[in-house]
């Protein structure tokens, strides 16, 4: 072995321009110098199959920046490098000793070598996963690629809390770039300049299984996954289509991308963001990054009273010369700025956003635009600010600043660019500043140290008068009334990053003095509400809160206002003021499911009620996986499954029933859920989980299914016979009323699934696709909540992922025995007579009392007996 290879780097240097190659093992003293490959390719190592290789390879079309990067070979994609930051040019020296690789220029000048080996190095090594090994003379390695990643990890490889990876600065160019992919104890996330743009569980593919803490991520045949307890659990997971071979890259655009190599093709699998424009950078320092819906590569533009700095440049400058954006005190480039220069502003316009309002909590809460400023004024790493008009959020843009975003739906946040202007330059002399722009002359300069300290001492006499006569009335009214809730706390309390705190009188004017109410939910009454700025909003009034209600409420709002997700309805404020509680939510102009699903409008298409399906499904799992406090519905049901355009699908109410206090907590199940919806274990001891939400999905799947409550008149002649058993469970003439889910256990055991779909869609759905719809429904119904699938699960199944499982019948026998109780009823209404009906005698006792029936179909059973039929 030994001679061939000395063979063959003696050829190496009487021949060059053929290059080399070798296949899985390279042995010290080998030297590859003055490489000018006419294939350039440089290859000199390759994995035993063949699969990946190293080279000395040149990125670019001009042969100008030699790596050392580690390629496979089908799809020529570089996987690592080692040299990115020190690139060497065509007559670069790359050497192989005892001590490891070293890689210089010609003249000797050092770029880049392994660290330090504690032995000597024996031999280098291309494995078939593509990791570049040096082993020592007993096989142990002693260095290897995988544990210095650049911007892409393979199959096999792991990417480790402390790890990160580093984007290229262009595909010529493999020297680190703007973006940083790490990840954190609990997720993995896209950062610019140390600022979050990007959280994999903010994802609507992904899926959190476990709250235990992240050790690593790994793509492998199946998708993206995030670690922990040493491999063995799944914390979150992004499910793909099964291929061979699949990387996870950091593009240089700042994109993060997982693709696969199908066949001659490289497929992008998952993309984040999708959205082009939440990329920091996208168009340069200011530029107005506008997505196109006609394409994926978002517009760039410059804001008003800007332009690009030069032709070969994509950032904006103030198109008066006079003007000049600062540098930021922590930059490398920062000078003290010259006694002449004061601090102003350009406003960016409406509609306009910035990557950071989502994810960096406001600098300051209820403060006035000119405070705003007046604070990002005077700190020398603020280069601008984005102002909340309604809340009076103050966010600070600092050290460096990046693109703005268009958005049409986001007039509420103004944007300011600071910038240094001349003493002798008057904002008067130039029209287009007029309204743009508000300086701080220097007689302001002068006096606003000593108006503050006045305000300071005036400003503390009266907090110190207020806090002695607040004392004083808190003793007064505990001595009153000691058991009575206080809400002084409330109006004064305060959260960093809680949604829009809005004033009483504010949403009175919004509503219209709560004239148009479009809906009712467990905690009030919704009102329709249009904000100064013109944004449409939901206003719920909440009331029957009890005294515990009353002190969590702020608390319980700060959870819920940290929650983003595609399909939960989004909490854009509140208000607590007094004894006043209200939530204000973004406006769902499609109006709750129940209306749509139910009601006279156009059909629902099928695939329509797939995405609704799939987006209520994503919300739940959300809720239940992917908070960091596990969040239970406890009230799914179509009136709180909101649509927006194109049916897109949002969860509401969720979160609220801790609000209740625990006086009512004996009540709970017949003021928060809904009958027809709540689960078995709702009548017993047994304890409320989220399996309780999953009972309640899989009884909407089946009105989604049906197009029809699950309590509802029979539109055709059907026999509810069971014919595998031979029990007669329930029958009825064409007038009369059907338990929907037992026709739908009944139907699935004789294989007649389209029987059971909405008569509406007149055949345009496949026996197949209401199979798997069934099927997925009766399993999230199991009586015993163990045996129902989480909702990660199902959104699997109703994807395609997950083969949907059979459901277990000995746990579906209660549904029979509800139709039965139904039918009996029905036939007592029909004949104007009563019954009692004892439903479910299994359950505990104490939840089993008999009521008389005078309505079939919402008072026939008692109201502790809330998992039959609405």
């Amino acid at each position: 072995m030994e001679s061939i290879l000395f063979f063959l780097i003696v050829s190496l240097f009487i021949s060059p321009v053929f290059g080399f190659t070798l296949t899985e093992f390279v042995y010290p003293n080998f030297t590859a110098s003055n490489l000018q490959f006419i294939d350039s390719t440089g290859s000199f190592l390759f994995s035993r199959n063949g699969t990946f290789k190293a080279a000395i390879f040149n990125p670019g079309s001009e042969q100008v920046n030699f790596y050392l990067c580690v390629i496979h070979v089908e799809s020529n994609t570089i996987i690592w490098s080692a040299n990115g930051d020190s690139p060497v040019s065509n007559s670069g020296v790359m050497r192989l000793t005892k001590n490891g690789i070293n890689i210089t220029e010609k003249d000797g000048s050092f770029k880049w070598s392994t660290p330090p080996s504690t032995s000597a190095v024996y031999a280098m090594q291309l494995t078939e996963a593509g990791n570049l090994l040096l082993l020592d003379q007993f096989n142990g390695t002693l260095w290897e690629s995988f544990n210095h990643p650049t911007d892409t990890i393979v199959i096999g490889q792991k990417l480790p809390v402390g790890m990160m990876l580093s984007s290229a600065m262009s595909g010529d160019d493999l020297s680190k770039g703007h973006y940083r992919l790490s990840l954190t104890a609990s997720d993995a996330i896209l950062q610019w300049q140390g600022l979050t743009y990007w959280k994999l569980s903010m994802e609507t593919k992904s899926y959190t299984n476990s709250n235990y803490e992240v050790e690593y991520m790994a793509v492998n045949q199946t998708g993206l996954y995030l670690f922990g307890q040493n491999g063995s659990v799944v914390v979150i997971m992004v499910n793909l289509l099964k291929s061979t071979f699949r990387f996870a890259k950091l593009d240089d655009s700042g994109q993060f991308i997982v693709s696969s190599f199908v066949g001659a093709d490289i497929k992008q699998d998952f993309v984040a963001p999708v959205d082009g424009c939440r990329v920091p950078y996208v168009c340069g320092g200011l530029g107005i990054c506008t997505s196109d819906v006609l394409s994926d590569n978002p517009i760039c533009s410059c804001p008003a009273n800007f332009n690009l700095r030069s032709h070969n440049s994509t950032s904006c400058v103030p198109t008066d010369s006079s003007y000049s954006l600062p540098v930021s005190c922590n930059s490398t480039n920062y000078s003290s700025p010259s006694n002449s220069s004061s601090a102003s502003y350009i406003r960016l316009g409406f509609g306009m956003d910035y990557f950071t309002t989502d994810f960096t909590m406001p600098f300051r809460y209820g403060v006035n635009l000119s405070m705003c400023q007046n604070l990002c004024s005077v700190d020398c790493s603020c280069l601008g600010i984005f102002y909340a008009n309604t809340s009076g959020s103050c966010y600070k843009l600092e050290e460096e600043l990046g693109s703005i975003m268009a958005r049409t739906s986001n007039d509420n946040l103004l944007g300011f660019v600071k910038i240094l202007v001349g003493a002798s330059t008057t904002f008067g002399d130039n029209n287009n500043f007029d309204q743009e722009t508000v300086s701080f002359p220097l007689v302001a300069t002068v006096l606003l140290p000593f108006t503050g300290v006045f305000l300071l001492m005036a400003l503390g006499f009266i907090l110190w008068r207020r806090s002695r006569t607040q004392q004083f009335g808190k003793i007064k009214s505990k001595i009153s009334r000691p058991n009575s809730p206080s809400s002084e706390d409330l109006d004064a309390f305060s959260i960093p990053g809680l949604p829009v705190r809005f004033e009483y009188k504010e949403l009175e004017a919004a509503t219209d003095n709560f004239k148009i109410q479009i809906g009712t939910g467990g905690f009030g009454a919704v009102y329709k509400g249009v904000l100064p700025d013109k944004t449409l909003v939901a206003v719920k009034k909440i009331i029957n809160l009890g005294i515990q209600g009353q002190r969590d409420f702020c608390t319980e709002i700060a959870v819920i206002g940290s929650i983003h997700h595609i399909n939960l309805v989004k909490l854009k404020g509140f208000c607590a003021q007094e004894r006043q509680r209200l939530l204000v939510y973004e406006y769902m102009n499609r109006g709750s499911l129940d209306r749509t699903l139910f009601g006279n409008g156009p059909v629902l298409e099928w695939q329509e009620r797939v995405e609704i399906a799939l987006g209520s499904a994503r919300g739940l799992a959300y809720l239940h996986s992917g908070c960091e406090q596990k969040i239970v519905h406890c009230d799914v049901k179509p009136e709180n499954i909101l649509l927006h355009d194109n049916f897109q699908a949002k969860i509401s109410d969720f979160g609220l029933s801790k609000l209740l206090n625990h006086e009512q907590s004996s009540l709970f199940t017949t003021m928060r859920g809904t009958r027809g919806y709540l689960a078995p274990e709702w009548l017993t001891s047994s304890a409320i989980s989220e399996k309780t939400d999953v009972y309640s999905f899989g009884m909407v799947l089946l009105e989604i299914v049906s197009g029809r409550k699950n309590c509802s008149k029979r539109t055709q002649s059907h026999s509810l016979d069971d014919t595998a058993t031979g029990d007669h469970s329930s029958s009825s003439s064409a007038q009369g009323l059907v338990y929907f889910p037992l026709f739908a256990l009944e139907m699935h055991e004789q294989g007649r699934h389209l029987e059971l779909a909405d008569p509406k869609l007149e055949g345009r759905v496949s026996s197949g696709d209401i199979e798997k719809f069934v099927r997925v429904a009766l399993c999230c119904v199991h009586e015993e909540p163990a045996l129902r699938p989480t909702m990660v699960s199902v959104v699997g199944m109703l994807e395609g992922e997950i083969p949907p499982t059979e459901p277990r019948m000995e746990s579906l026998n209660f549904l029979r025995f509800y139709g039965r109780r139904f039918a009996e009823a029905s036939t007592m209404e029909e004949d104007g007579g009563q019954i009692d009906v004892m439903l479910y005698p299994q359950a505990n006792t104490s939840h089993t009392t008999s009521r008389s029936i005078s309505n079939a179909c919402f008072s026939y059973i008692s109201s502790q007996q809330i998992s039959g039929p609405r």
